[in-house]
């Protein structure tokens, strides 16, 4: 690291100027080092100069330090939870994933706002997409993405029999510098009066935005904002989440070597985990670990699950029951 390179973040700027104001004090005082009367004055001042000096300077290191960390475990992501297989049953279970992540969220002090919600005839969720933003939120929760799959009976079973169903997470995470450009072309953008849950409307102007990627087919809504301009916005960031994790897959899967040595693939379409209702057990598939007291961890405290997946990031994905 240069001094220019601090000088070109406007994080560190001002504190490269005070820096710079330290080197000329520096460049005045060492001439008076020739001067036997003035050495011993001027040595003591160019000490403490030089202790300022590295102060600023480890202070512009650090900020850089921390700036690429959150590059890299960004402080915002977007959780998106959708129903799989099994009708209603697998909505029910998507809204019960989508209000623990939810509580976690509450529990760690991060923010947490609707980008979209997509509810079902009995109540569950269809799909739905959650801003949260908060300290290591992408560290902690990025091997929650995949398929989340449910044992238990439902209300409506009179028979008794268990039944399966699931629900996919997609943790995405939102970058402040992006790898990825799109084209203006290649979207189609749709406006459309925002909807509440029950299907009430929001507002009376539209304000929902719905944006296509024609290439790939990716969809992303945001209907949460009262501002056209703001779900516009925060849709664009999430569809371009979506094309960054999508050309990551693609590259992760020509390493297949590597990718053997991941415990999470950001595939949404891998099983990673099953919640037992019967058994009162959760399996995280990936690590063949098994946690108890479902109605606590459905409550929000997967804390020890979450510590337990990213320890073993190294470990073995083959799929275990």
């Amino acid at each position: 690291m240069d001094i220019e390179q601090f000088k070109k973040n406007h994080k560190t700027s001002y504190i490269a100027g005070l820096y710079g104001e330290e080197e000329r004090k520096e460049k005045e005082l060492e001439p008076l080092l020739k001067d036997s009367a003035m050495k011993e004055m001027a040595e003591s001042e160019l000490f403490i100069i030089s202790i300022e000096k590295k102060r600023l300077w480890d202070q512009m290191v650090n900020i850089l330090k921390d700036e690429e960390e959150e590059e890299k475990f960004p402080n915002e992501v977007v959780l998106e939870v959708r129903a799989g297989a099994g009708g209603e049953e697998a909505a029910l279970f998507a809204e019960e994933l989508a209000l623990m992540y939810k509580k976690y969220a509450e529990m760690q002090a991060w923010a947490v706002s609707i980008v979209n919600e997509s509810p079902s005839a009995l109540g569950g969720y269809k799909e739905a997409s959650f801003e949260i933003r908060g300290k290591d939120v992408y560290k902690k929760l990025r091997y929650e993405t995949g398929v989340h799959r449910i044992q238990r009976i439902p209300n409506t079973e009179k028979s008794g029999r268990v039944h399966t169903s699931t629900a996919s997470v997609a943790i995405l995470p939102i970058r402040t510098k992006t790898k990825f450009e799109i084209n203006p072309a290649d979207i189609e953008i749709e406006f459309s009066r925002a909807g509440g849950k029950g299907g009430q409307n929001v507002n009376k102007v539209e304000t929902a935005v719905r944006i296509v990627h024609t290439p790939t087919g990716l969809d992303v809504r945001s209907t949460a904002q009262r501002s056209q301009l703001k779900n516009r916005e925060r849709a664009m960031s999430i569809l371009t989440a979506k094309l960054e994790a999508l050309k990551d897959a693609e590259e992760a899967k020509k390493f297949s070597s590597e990718r053997k040595e991941q415990i999470g693939t950001a595939d949404r379409s891998e099983k990673i985990r099953t919640y037992n209702i019967l058994q009162d057990r959760i399996t995280d598939h990936r690590i063949k670990e098994t946690w108890h007291n479902l109605p606590k961890i459905m409550a929000g405290y997967i804390e020890d699950i979450i510590e337990a997946v990213n320890s073993k990031s190294h470990g073995s994905v083959e799929d275990g029951e």
